[in-house]
């Protein structure tokens, strides 16, 4: 079963946090699918991929690029999977249908947005009752994560 963890966004936005959890991803050597909201968002999050750290490189495409089957890190808006990702990560209070897919599912969700955090718990609530392994990280004033119960 997925295991799922729940990134609570307080002191950075996504475009600064997520390529951080990232780096981890592919320094283990996992490929990774982030699902967004809109093709703007899409356009946003990829931009900031590619500047977020000049002595960093995050090989990265989107739905739109040549090759999705050769990219560890794909951007997309819907539930496609090329590269055969072994990592989920759901943005924009964004939902999958094909969860089993995956090892991992990172959900990370804004925490100044009140609808966000409301859907957030009711996601939790859903993953709980259908048996997942669930970790809740809240952000640090520092932009790390801190495990909390």
């Amino acid at each position: 079963m997925t295991s799922i963890s729940f990134y609570h966004l307080l002191h950075q936005p996504l475009n600064n946090a997520l390529p951080k959890l990232l780096e981890k991803v592919y320094g283990a050597g996992l490929r990774a699918v982030i699902k967004l909201a809109s093709n703007e968002r899409m356009g946003e999050l990829d931009e900031a991929l590619w500047t977020f750290n000049k002595h960093s490189f995050l090989p990265h495409g989107h739905m739109k690029n040549k090759f999705p089957d050769q990219q560890p890190i794909y951007l997309t808006t819907g539930d496609d999977n090329p590269a055969k990702a072994t990592v989920l990560i759901l943005v924009d209070n964004m939902t999958a249908d094909d969860l089993d897919k995956y090892d991992r599912c990172l959900e990370i969700f804004d925490g100044s947005n009140q609808d966000a955090v409301i859907a957030a718990r009711a996601r939790w609530k859903i993953y709980k009752e259908a048996g997942h392994e669930l970790i809740y990280w809240q952000q640090t004033e520092q932009g790390g994560w801190g495990q909390k119960n």
